[in-house]
Formats: C-alpha cells, sequence, structure tokens
C-alpha cells in the first residue's frame, strides 16, 4: 500500500526510493581525517595548489552570457546560461570537461587523503556477505556480495540452506560490459519459474524489462523499454507492466504481456491521461489480486483484477475524488484500504471484494491526530501497521484473533526501523529491519503469538567498532512560529555542546518524506575525530505525519529553510558548534534546501554541499516537458498562477543568487540524472561564479560517464565518490 510521495518525485521512483535514501544519506558517511595545514591553505582559496607538482594560478573557468529571456506575468526574466541545456552540444560539454578539470585540479593535493578515506570506509565493510534468506514458497531466496565485486548476486535454493544455490541474476556479469548498472523491477512468477527484471545501463533511470527462465538459464529475447512497475498473474506466463513516456518519464501506460511473445503486440489496459496522476502495478501478498494504483501527490484511485483471470478488465475499487487518497491490498473476502478519509494521518478499513463500494467501508483502526499510519502489511490472520510518531518509526501488530495491537517494543530511543522480506502470506511472524545511529542494521522476526522479536542477523563492522564508545541525542530547534523542530544528534561519547565542534547538517524536508536516524560504519571514522553529525527533522518531510508535510509545501515552503536556519542557530547557540566548523549538505530537493539556506544566510554556515540539487525551481516548474513537473504542481506550485510565482521567486536558489559572499561550495551531479537535469547545477554554479564577491572556493563535479540521481553504481564506486566529497569538508572543517 504506497503512497505517491514514493513513487514519482524529484527524489525518486518507487524502485528505488529506499536507493535515493541511502544515496543522499551516504554523503555524510565518509570518515574525517587530518588535512595537513598545506593543503588547507590551498583550499582556502581558488588561486595556487600543490601536491606531487606544483600548479600555479589554477583558474575556475567563466561560463560565456548569451542573451535570453522570457516574460512571465508581465516581468522579464533573464537566463544568461540558458544555452547550457543544449545536451551534446560540443560547447557545453567542452565548458562541463573544464569544470572538472578545475575541480581536479584544486582537489589533487588531497589525493593521498582521498585514498586513505577509501581505505578507512572499505575496512569496515565486510566484503564477503549475504543478505537473510527469505521464504517464498519452497525457496529460500537471499543475496550475496562477494569480494573485488561491484554489485550484488541474487540466489535461491530450494528446501534448505543446504541444497545447492540457485544463481538468479549476477549484475556483476551486466557491469562487465556496462559501466552503470541499475537493477529496476524484479519479480518471479508463482511457480518460481520465470524472473522478470528490469536493467538500467545509462543512469536516466530508464529501465529495460527482461524475462529469464530459471529452470534453464536462458533469457527470452523479447525486451520491454521504460518498464517502471510489474506483476505476474497466477499463470506465470502473463504479466502486467507500467511503461512511462519517453520525455516526461510520468509512469502513465499500463500493458498486458504474454511471456514469449512479441511485446508489440500487447493490449493496452490503461492510459492514465491526467498529467498530474502516476501509475503503478504490483501484486497482493495474498497473490489473489493484481491492483493498479494512479495518484498524484494528493488523490488516487485503486483498479483490481482476479489474479486467476488475466483476462478480465480491471474494475475500480473507489472513484476518485479530490484530495483523497487511498491504497489497498487483500485477504479473504476483505480488501483492507488504508484512507485519508476522516483524517489526514489516514485510518484503516476493510471492505468487502463482492462490493467494495465506498459507503460499505468498516473502520478497524482509527484516524490518530499525533500518528501517521504510512503503510499497511497485510497477512492471512494479521496486518501491521507502519505508524510515524514524533519523528520515529514504529510497527504496531493487529491481530485479527485476539482483536489486540501490540507495537513492536525497541531498545533505543532514536531509531529507523523498516518490514524486512515478507513474501509468506499465511504465518504469524514479520520480519523486520531495525538500526539507529550507533546500532548496525539487524535483522529480527517477531513473533505474533509469544509477542517478542528474535535475532536474526546484526551485520558485521569489521575493525572492533563499539556502540558503547558514542551517544545519540534528541534535541529541538524553534522555529521563528515557535513550532519545536526535532534534531537527531550524533556524537563520540565526551563531545558535549560547550565547546563548539566541528559539525556537519543535513536536511531534506520534500514530499512527506522522513528522513531516517540512520546507522553508518564510514561515519565511525568522522564521529571518532570529533565531528558532530545532525540531522534536522524539517516541515516538508514526513517525520510527523501528514501536517508536518503540509506546513513545508506549496505556499507553506519557506518553513523548510526557515526551520534549517533554525537548527543551525540552535546548535551554535548550546555551542554544538560555531559558524566557522559548520557544514550544511542536502540532495535533490535537500538541495534546494541547502540552496535556498546559503542564499538566505550565507554567515551561517563554512561551507555548503549541493548533491544532484533542484536548484532552478522557476524555470523547471515553467517546463512541462520536463520529468515530473506536471506531477508536482503539488508540492511546489504552478508559477504559470502568478501567487505560486511571486512566492517561488523568493526562494529559488538560482534567481536569488546576488553580489555578495558565499561561503565554500561544492556542487555535485551527472550529466544522465533523469530527475535533476544536470544543467540546474551547472547554470547555479555559472552564476554563482559571476556574482559571489569572495574567494571561497566553488567547486563543481559532474559524472559524464554513465551515473544517475544517485551518482554512479557499484559499491567500490559510491566509496571513492564519498572520498571525494568528505576531502572537500575536511579542509573546510578544520580536521
Amino acid at each position: 500500500m504506497n503512497s505517491v510521495a514514493e513513487t514519482t518525485e524529484r527524489a525518486g521512483t518507487s524502485s528505488v526510493t529506499l536507493a535515493v535514501h541511502y544515496r543522499e544519506m551516504r554523503a555524510h558517511e565518509a570518515p574525517l581525517l587530518l588535512l595537513p595545514s598545506s593543503i588547507m591553505s590551498c583550499m582556502a582559496t581558488t588561486g595556487a595548489t600543490s601536491g606531487g607538482g606544483a600548479q600555479a594560478d589554477v583558474q575556475p573557468p567563466m561560463a560565456r552570457q548569451e542573451a535570453w529571456a522570457e516574460t512571465v506575468h508581465g516581468q522579464q526574466r533573464s537566463d544568461e546560461y540558458h544555452w547550457l541545456r543544449r545536451k551534446d552540444a560540443p560547447e557545453v560539454l567542452s565548458y562541463l570537461r573544464d569544470e572538472n578539470t578545475y575541480t581536479e585540479a584544486v582537489m589533487k593535493p588531497t589525493a593521498p587523503l582521498q585514498g586513505r578515506l577509501y581505505d578507512e570506509m572499505l575496512g569496515r565493510i565486510k566484503e564477503d556477505d549475504s543478505s537473510v534468506p527469505a521464504q517464498r514458497g519452497p525457496w529460500l531466496y537471499y543475496s550475496r556480495m562477494e569480494k573485488g565485486k561491484q554489485y550484488a548476486i541474487h540466489c535461491r535454493k530450494r528446501g534448505s540452506l543446504a541444497a545447492t544455490e540457485e544463481v538468479l541474476l549476477d549484475l556483476n556479469e551486466i557491469g562487465a560490459a556496462a559501466k552503470y548498472v541499475g537493477l529496476g523491477v524484479f519479480e518471479l512468477s508463482d511457480d518460481g519459474r520465470t524472473l522478470a527484471f528490469g536493467l538500467d545501463t545509462t543512469g536516466f533511470r530508464q529501465y529495460t524489462l527482461a524475462f529469464k527462465d530459471l529452470a534453464t538459464g536462458a533469457v527470452a529475447a523479447e525486451r520491454i523499454p521504460r518498464v517502471t512497475s510489474a506483476a505476474f498473474a497466477r499463470d506465470g506466463k502473463t504479466i502486467f507492466y507500467v511503461v512511462e513516456d519517453e520525455t516526461t518519464k510520468r509512469p502513465q501506460r499500463l500493458y498486458r504481456h504474454t511471456v514469449g511473445t512479441d511485446a508489440a503486440g500487447d493490449a493496452l489496459l490503461y492510459d492514465e491521461t491526467d498529467e498530474m496522476f502516476s501509475l503503478w502495478v504490483e501484486r497482493s501478498r495474498s497473490r489473489d489480486f493484481v491492483f493498479v494504483t494512479s495518484a498524484s501527490k494528493t488523490t488516487s484511485e485503486v483498479r483490481f483484477l482476479n489474479s486467476d483471470r488475466p483476462g478480465d478488465s480491471f474494475s475500480v475499487m473507489a472513484p476518485r475524488e479530490h484530495d483523497h487518497e487511498y491504497y489497498a491490498d487483500h485477504r479473504g473476502d476483505s480488501f483492507v484500504i488504508r484512507t485519508n478519509s476522516g483524517g489526514r494521518n489516514f485510518r484503516v478499513c476493510t471492505a468487502l471484494v463482492a462490493n467494495p463500494i465506498r459507503s460499505g467501508w468498516r473502520e478497524i483502526v482509527p484516524h490518530r491526530e499525533h500518528v501517521m499510519i504510512e503503510n499497511v502489511d497485510t497477512f492471512a490472520t494479521f496486518i501491521v501497521l507502519h505508524e510515524r510518531e514524533d519523528a520515529l518509526p514504529h510497527l504496531s501488530v493487529h491481530d485479527d484473533r485476539t482483536k489486540k495491537t501490540t507495537r513492536i517494543p525497541l531498545p533505543e530511543a532514536i531509531y529507523t526501523l523498516a518490514p524486512d522480506e515478507n513474501h509468506e502470506f499465511v504465518t504469524r511472524s514479520f520480519r523486520y529491519s531495525y538500526n539507529s545511529p550507533v546500532t548496525p542494521r539487524t535483522v529480527y522476526d517477531f513473533d505474533v503469538d509469544g509477542g517478542g522479536s528474535a535475532l536474526l542477523k546484526r551485520w558485521e563492522v569489521p575493525g572492533g567498532y563499539d556502540p558503547a564508545n558514542y551517544h545519540v541525542v534528541r534535541e529541538h530547534a524553534i522555529a521563528s512560529d515557535g513550532t519545536r523542530i526535532p534534531l537527531s544528534i550524533v556524537a563520540r561519547k565526551g563531545v558535549e555542546p560547550g565547546t563548539p565542534h566541528p559539525l556537519l547538517l543535513y536536511g531534506y524536508g520534500s514530499y512527506g518524506m522522513a528522513m531516517p536516524a540512520s546507522f553508518s560504519s564510514n561515519r565511525v571514522s568522522l564521529l571518532d575525530r570529533g565531528v558532530v553529525f545532525v540531522i534536522a527533522h524539517i516541515r516538508g518531510g514526513g517525520d510527523l505525519g501528514k501536517r508536518w508535510h503540509d506546513e513545508g509545501r506549496m505556499m507553506n515552503k519557506m518553513n523548510s529553510f526557515t526551520d534549517f536556519i533554525a537548527a543551525g542557530e540552535h546548535l551554535i547557540s548550546r555551542r554544538w558548534t560555531a559558524p566557522d566548523r559548520l557544514v550544511i549538505q542536502g540532495g535533490s530537493a535537500g538541495g534546494l534546501l541547502v540552496g535556498a539556506v546559503v542564499n538566505l544566510r550565507p554567515d551561517l554556515m563554512k561551507a555548503a554541499v549541493l548533491q544532484v540539487p533542484f536548484v532552478d525551481v522557476i524555470n523547471t516548474m515553467l517546463d512541462e516537458s520536463l520529468p515530473l513537473t506536471v506531477g508536482e504542481f503539488e508540492e511546489w506550485g504552478n508559477p504559470k498562477a502568478k501567487p505560486a510565482y511571486d512566492y517561488m521567486m523568493r526562494y529559488s536558489p538560482y534567481d536569488n543568487i546576488e553580489h555578495k559572499r558565499y561561503p565554500s561550495i561544492l556542487v555535485k551531479t551527472s550529466y544522465n540524472d533523469s530527475q535533476v537535469m544536470y544543467w540546474e547545477p551547472a547554470k547555479y554554479v555559472a552564476r554563482m561564479r559571476a556574482r559571489k564577491t569572495d574567494v571561497n572556493p566553488l567547486l563543481f563535479k559532474i559524472n559524464l560517464e554513465p551515473a544517475g540521481h544517485g551518482g554512479q553504481s557499484g559499491r567500490y564506486n559510491q566509496l571513492r565518490e564519498l572520498a571525494f566529497e568528505y576531502a572537500f569538508i575536511l579542509g573546510q572543517l578544520g580536521r
């Protein structure tokens, strides 16, 4: 029962939402080591650098300016760097390469440091490891990593772990011929014979669907491009899939396909013509139904089909109504429905499969003002509520047999929590994954009958890590309107407020997404050197439910930025840090946050890191041909309406760059990013460099090789990207 926030947004798509959060959070995970004073000196200016051989008078590239203007609401808008949108033009590529060359020259003295960072981070990873096997029918499914290999190997064994291993998909084989490997759809037929999988080898998040016969190992000839979601029918031959628009990337059309046939003849079952809505298809855990959900940011509609009758037409469960979101699953003779009718934070109802008319919905879990029901997992005899309260996730088990609801007890005050692999419908246990800023990922099975959790695996952190050496603190900053903003603070024991410390402050604050207070083995090196890491759970995210999202979107978006500023001011007033020891960071919509805050309060921080940042808000939201734009009118507003335009002009980072002093800035992006086009950060850097009046470094690094919104693929490549980012930050923190 997913929400549209997990489906289409500048931050990602349904198949990669967790990966996006990982990418945006992993930038905090690099260890911080001491920088020699000579490197500190060279990074403090944009002039000469040294390291190995001398490099005198390294000068940044200055993008040429070209007149371009348009009139919006009677105002003329000039964009002197509009020409950078000409993707693949030789002049554009030349400029981007010049930026990379300049960044490499400035960062060259940190190359030995980057090597040490990489080695240290790698030393905290168990390179040969595997997931906890999960039961699905007669098979146990798992994935594993091998030392020296970039990607996961997906496997299974029949009956027991003593059986012979069967490799379903080895992404390293694909990676041998491709510089980027992204896995989208990964669906198995009910008989376990056919695997449907989607691959992206460009970073643009356009996945091509293929089929593998697991009995013979043969991959079928048919390929279906741009598939975003898929679900098998019971017969194992029929599969339903959703295709995105080639230009806007909106998941739009539902098709039915028979494995082994030419996809050119596939039947179009539904075309979602409303550009505010996106489509996805999924199978119920009971395996009895296929659901197709169409949703905007505020409204949804569910269609259903019996998986035994794939040739039937889909039926609408409840016709869409403005501002009504609902999502469905199934068990027995009923659908289980999460709905925001009766309260923004959702309640849970059931409806008879035979007649799911909305007037017949029966409430089983009521709406609660301070508890958000984010999702529901449905099993034969119980349901699990994914709840969020006071910026913390919870799992509550509602047992049909006892009519009682039990919230799973957790050992720490600040943590993150998620369901793990739960394929079996008839069961009395629930598997979940737990970690905290100091506790590595841990997988448990919760016994619904006994009420206890059995430990299955805690991921090993090589190198002698001891969680007792660290502490986690929850504090609250006070926003300008008096709202309390939760802060999750982690530091080494003995590092306390009172003496300012180097501090990395991270934020996101969009799409109703809550930011997890999670574990990072890489961050251990940061903490061990006295650096404090803080997440600001600002409005616009979903940390305190739908109200928290509503108060930081549309005409309330400024709250996200002022909340983040309040977080920085709180940390400074508490003497956790000081302006010359504070670095702020955010990615994607979090890059918008950081860009806006840098414009509003450049004096607040020493440096800022913007990853794949959404910084050209007005121009992007005026262009409905770009991926995601129309569907996000309910997140940012439509600038074609003057009130929205005027409000967005208050914070759009690109439009508010002034002739003044700015902190040190690192901007990172990818040429093939499909969520935030490369030209947004490129234009931002060009204008910033032309207008800023300081000599602080402004660096721009763009992946010109295949890479996407999450950077490069492959675990070793990602570690090297982290080492680069933190070599920059170290110079600014003086560590």
